[in-house]
């Protein structure tokens, strides 16, 4: 049966085991691809990765998805991961579009414009730092070049912070209908200790706008393990958040890697960092408090209420997942433009330059500005499959997977399947001849399963975040 709103069945939140948590979080990929982002080693000029272009756009290629890296934010945020260019001269917003006009031009000459766009998002930084007028220009250039669904999921990430009535506007009409919402913490203190001072009237201000804009889904982003919180602070933080009435949540554990951004080492210098259990206890209420307000457990960080895409994807089985998370839009080929994006077709992985300098100097020259990539093996498509199904489904049906894979499931990953053996033995997952089912206690765990099946971990070679 194919569950719609009228007949959802009753969430089944998943049990929290503390101390198998404790016993399996360990550094893991979060497998928003697999073979992961760390594995891209093709260099960008490479012919292998020119010519997966092309052959995305064989007779009877799938729709496109398309991502927009907007990296520029007014003031930097410590604890932050992202590609960010720290500025506030809002000429470099138009400068950048300049640039992303180049960029959507060599790209879309190089593929079937007619396949149907089914979900656009904008990422950054922070893409409402544009002036409406450049948010308007870029929608113009979207148009110009792509075909948008009527039904197009079309997201943007929002500041409150520097969100205006003209932002919400300018983002209604180039057909923005999502909105995912920076918040993070609600505790006057963390935020100043993050350097992100954001008083809670913002935030339900940029909620009221959206919603009489029409947009029909907002996330709450929040963070988990910054300075000074406490699992009773962030308790009072989830409390605050479920009064603005979200459609989705995504609670991110939060990663320190201060040899990547150093900012982060003003955490250390000032010993404010919760511990490992401290932080385990502010996942542990966040997930409490969620799924008791009845919001289902996506995998991960990702909550949604039972009656959403995301929730009723799952239980269809038709969940997918890509470098923005989790998504409903399977199939799809996604094209990343601006610094750090990511593309993917069925193929292939390709990053561009990371830095701003680089992007722009290879799109001058009339050149893709791809870093590095991957081109998959047969063998690496099979283990994508079998990691997305474990990502997003929670099983692997061996008969289905080896029908579809062209190979027995069951012998071919033998290896894998007993290594299995420990996180049965703790009740995360049940293994019999016909599949592999994960647990309710094993859901928290996802990444743990599916990094069985990942050939190309090695245990310690790349810093990962940890799994909880």
């Amino acid at each position: 049966m194919i569950l719609t709103e009228e007949n959802l069945p009753p969430p089944v939140a998943p049990m929290l085991d503390l101390d198998l948590i404790r016993k399996y979080s360990v550094a893991a990929p979060r497998y928003t691809s697999y073979p992961p982002a760390t594995k891209f080693t093709i260099p960008g000029e490479a012919r292998e990765l020119q010519d997966a272009i092309a052959d995305d756009n064989r007779p009877g290629a799938g729709p496109l998805s398309l991502y927009f890296h907007l990296p520029f934010c007014e003031t930097q945020c410590w604890y932050c991961g992202c590609s960010t260019v720290v500025t506030r001269n809002r000429d470099s917003a138009s400068s950048y579009v300049d640039d992303l006009e180049r960029e959507v031009a060599l790209v879309a000459a190089r593929i079937d414009r007619k396949r149907p766009v089914t979900q656009i998002h904008f990422g950054g930084g922070t893409p409402t730092f544009l002036p409406p007028e450049e948010l308007a220009r870029l929608g113009m250039l979207i148009h110009g070049n792509f075909l948008p669904s009527s039904d197009c999921e079309f997201g943007v990430e929002v500041d409150p912070r520097r969100l205006t009535a003209e932002h919400v506007e300018a983002l209604r009409v180039i057909g923005a209908n999502r909105a995912s919402i920076g918040v993070q913490d609600t505790n006057p203190q963390v935020q100043l200790a993050i350097h992100r001072w954001q008083p809670p009237e913002l935030n339900a201000r940029a909620i009221s706008w959206l919603r009489e804009a029409g947009f029909k889904s907002v996330n709450i982003d929040l963070i988990y393990g910054l300075p000074l919180q406490t699992a009773e602070t962030f308790s009072k933080t989830i409390d605050e958040v479920l009064e603005l009435n979200p459609d989705r949540l995504s609670v991110f554990s939060y990663a320190h890697v201060p040899w990547l951004k150093p900012a982060q080492r003003i955490f250390e210098a000032r010993k404010q960092l919760p511990g490992p259990e401290e932080k385990l206890a502010m996942w542990a209420v966040a997930h409490t408090k969620l799924t008791a307000a009845g919001y289902v457990d996506i995998g991960l960080d990702h909550f949604a209420r039972a009656n959403d895409e995301l929730a009723i994807a799952q239980r269809n089985g038709t969940l997918h997942r890509n470098f923005q998370g989790y998504s409903t839009q399977a199939g799809s080929s996604l094209y990343g433009f601006g610094v750090s994006s990511i593309s993917s077709t069925f193929d292939s992985y390709r990053q561009n330059f990371k830095g701003l300098d680089e992007w722009r100097q290879a799109i001058a020259a009339g050149q893709l500005p791809i870093d590095r990539g991957l081109v998959l093996t047969d063998e690496d498509h099979r283990r994508r499959t079998l990691t997305m199904r474990v990502m997003c489904d929670r099983r692997l049906d061996f008969r289905a997977l080896s029908s579809i894979l062209g190979v027995d499931v069951a012998s071919h990953y033998a290896p894998e399947i007993a290594e299995l053996a420990d996180l049965e033995a703790d009740g995360l997952v049940v293994c019999s001849p016909d599949g592999i089912e994960v647990t309710p206690k094993g859901v928290p765990l996802l990444r743990v399963v599916a990094m069985r099946f990942d050939a190309t971990f090695t245990p310690g070679a790349n810093r990962h975040s940890q799994t909880i």
